[in-house]
């Protein structure tokens, strides 16, 4: 038996949620929010502690709870106004199959790998092409810009073209490779997480890029460079992309 075998049961035995229309999104926001929770706690903790105060990577900055409502909302309105539209036409036209055998182990992490170093690829190469273009620029990433010190909510602050655009690409790439809804799912958890911890903006000794070695991963350091510079590092996750543009800067740079 797979050992993710009573994993998958459960979630089987609660088929009725995950073929729901209102899964996707609801799925998306709650991962989300679970995931910047820790880091609105370290922000309120940092003005306050020292200790936590060290690990920011703009130690002169601070979280404004207005900024952080003003991205909360713009979040939970592309959820509803443009996604959910989007996911409900999905779930219409393309109806959730659910096998009754989960997928090896092996093979799960081999596909979210893949499919990570996949979605970093298009990212980069969108993420270039918005910058390089000042029309894309000016009309469609310009609003992830509006804050040049990173927080865990400014990770989704964007507007609808930019939403869609990595939504597709998150949603699509598992599609294509033929992975298992389970497989779908755990690289959708692990692809938000790594996102939020990207604009976090603290670099904690837990941090992704600290337990990928040879600097083949940029993290948190890597992308609030970006959002100070707005030059360098496109890439969301790996450095290799970069490395092979010339845009990749580390904070010794």
């Amino acid at each position: 038996m797979p050992l993710l075998q009573p994993l998958w049961t459960f979630l089987v035995g609660h088929s009725s949620v995950l073929q729901s229309p209102v899964f996707p999104v609801l799925f998306s926001l709650s991962a989300y929010l679970s995931c910047c929770a820790p880091f609105l706690l370290l922000d309120l903790l940092s003005s306050r502690w020292a200790l936590v105060r060290r690990y920011k990577l703009q130690s002169q900055s601070s979280v404004s709870w207005s900024s952080a409502w003003s991205c909360l909302a713009l979040t939970l309105y592309n959820h509803m106004v443009f996604l959910f539209p989007v996911t409900l036409m999905h779930w219409y036209l393309r109806p959730l199959t659910l096998p009754q055998e989960a997928p090896p182990l092996g093979r799960v992490l081999a596909q979210v790998l893949v499919c990570l170093l996949l979605f970093d690829f298009q990212s980069f190469a969108w993420h270039l092409l918005h910058h390089r273009v000042p029309w894309l620029y000016r009309s469609f990433h310009k609003v992830h810009h509006t804050f040049s010190s990173t927080s865990s909510l400014t990770t989704e602050h964007s507007g609808a073209w930019e939403t869609l655009s990595l939504g597709f690409f998150a949603g699509v790439t598992p599609v294509l490779l033929g992975c298992h809804p389970l497989t779908e799912l755990l690289f959708f958890l692990l692809n938000i997480w790594l996102s939020v911890e990207d604009h976090c903006g603290y670099d904690l000794p837990c941090s992704t890029h600290r337990l990928v070695p040879l600097g083949l991963y940029g993290g948190a350091r890597h992308h609030d460079l970006h959002h100070l510079k707005s030059n360098c590092n496109y890439a969301p996750y790996f450095t290799h992309w970069d490395h092979l543009a010339g845009t990749l800067q580390t904070q010794q740079d």
